[in-house]
């Protein structure tokens, strides 16, 4: 009976909720900027933002790619290598600042 009932689920219906995850996943960055610019009273874009941006860009990508359309798949791409670009940005500063304070530190 169980199998019965979900014969009308196909792959078709795997790969738009794939697309609708990506695309729920990409929107949750502007949430968490929101949410991070009300908490501090000023406008920030947190890590966070950028990691929902790569993930939700990926999983968009494989739908994109999967609908076979060439702009929809030009944009998800260009637009990762952005996202991936600020995210080293920041691990770059961030290990920088880390050797600067150890080099600060008395005795070292």
């Amino acid at each position: 009976m169980a199998a019965h009932a979900l014969a009308w689920f196909t792959f078709e219906h795997v790969w738009l909720l794939i697309g609708f995850l990506g695309q729920g996943l990409f929107a949750s960055r502007f949430i968490v900027q929101w949410f991070q610019s009300e908490r501090e009273g000023r406008s920030v874009i947190p890590l966070t933002f950028w990691y929902f941006s790569m993930v939700g860009g990926i999983v968009t990508l494989a739908y994109t790619i999967h609908l076979q359309s060439v702009p929809l798949a030009l944009g998800q791409g260009s637009g990762l290598i952005v996202y991936g670009r600020n995210l080293y940005l920041i691990f770059r500063e961030r290990k920088l600042l880390r050797q600067a304070a150890a080099h600060a530190e008395p005795g070292a």
